[in-house]
């Protein structure tokens, strides 16, 4: 496939364009600056894709297969709310209009954060848990908010253009190597923690790649959402018990075992045959790195 990846400088871009070259796709990675090195099967492009003019060009050029938008401000607490919110929107409005009009399927990352719990100032807990795509979104924050939007961009670029879009949902994305995880859950004390809005949930990035290229390769129509989580808390302790301990209560409609996460990937497992491979354990023994055409 010729797949254009935004944001592909990016934590998340980087490994989606690494591993889709990879796999033998012909891949054009797009981002404000171009990196320092190269890569088999993938070529590099600078743009702002906040610009309606550079990401139709962009897109339209490269008469691509399939684009993946990674491209935004990826969390809170980076730009003020209403930078996030409008670069986030406008670039998805702009890269799935021109996919759109290319004819082009479209994989992107949404987030957890559309259900309105991971930057929420008192996270509330969800309805139920595990908590599944069909849970109630109620963001809170200028980014959840964005994602959410993006969510109803896709469901609009599939009627006027009747390509397929898949929105991904990430949890917290954890890469080879890092201590993010480990330095949370080494200070982690149940009986004096702060209330966690992802439920300390997480999601290789490897394993996101991983479901990226599942999307692109099942056969489907319309708009799909499918959550992106590891199967297991990065706590190593029983969720469901951490959770009540922490919030002070549970769901009545509770069916978490053990580690168990949250969030659920049934849907992904149902549809896409896609499951997690990777996890905090053994992700944490592994030297840090980054794809190599990012180091020059």
């Amino acid at each position: 496939m010729r797949v254009v990846v935004t944001g592909a400088t990016g934590g998340i871009g980087s490994w989606i364009v690494d591993h889709l070259a990879g796999e033998g796709h012909e891949v054009l990675g797009v981002d404000l600056e171009r990196p320092s090195g190269e890569r088999k099967n993938a070529t590099f492009l600078a743009g702002d894709l906040t610009d309606q003019g550079t990401a139709w060009e962009l897109i339209d050029t490269a008469d691509p297969d399939a684009v993946v938008h990674c491209a935004g401000i990826p969390a809170m607490g980076i730009r003020s709310g209403g930078e996030t919110f409008e670069t986030n929107v406008l670039s998805t409005y702009h890269v799935l209009e021109a996919a759109g009009r290319a004819n082009a399927e479209v994989v992107w990352t949404s987030s957890e954060s559309t259900y309105g719990m991971p930057f929420a100032a008192t996270p509330p807990l969800p309805d139920y848990l595990p908590i599944d795509e069909a849970h109630p979104k109620r963001p809170e924050d200028p980014y959840g908010t964005s994602k959410l939007v993006g969510e109803l961009l896709a469901e609009r670029t599939v009627r006027a253009f009747d390509v397929p879009v898949t929105s991904i949902r990430p949890s917290w994305v954890s890469y080879p190597g890092s201590r993010q995880l480990a330095e949370v859950r080494e200070a982690f004390d149940p009986e004096t923690a702060e209330r966690s809005g992802n439920f300390w949930s997480y999601v290789d990035v490897r394993d996101l790649a991983s479901l990226v290229e599942a999307a692109l390769e099942t056969d489907r129509e319309g708009h799909e959402a499918y959550l992106a989580v590891a199967a297991e808390n990065y706590l190593g302790r029983p969720t469901a018990e951490t959770i009540e301990t922490v919030f002070g209560d549970l769901p009545a409609d509770c069916a978490l075992e053990g580690e168990e996460s949250a969030f659920t990937t049934a849907k992904a497992r149902k549809e896409l045959g896609w499951e997690p491979e990777y996890t905090w354990r053994e992700a944490e023994q592994e030297p840090s790195r980054d794809p190599s055409f990012l180091d020059g």
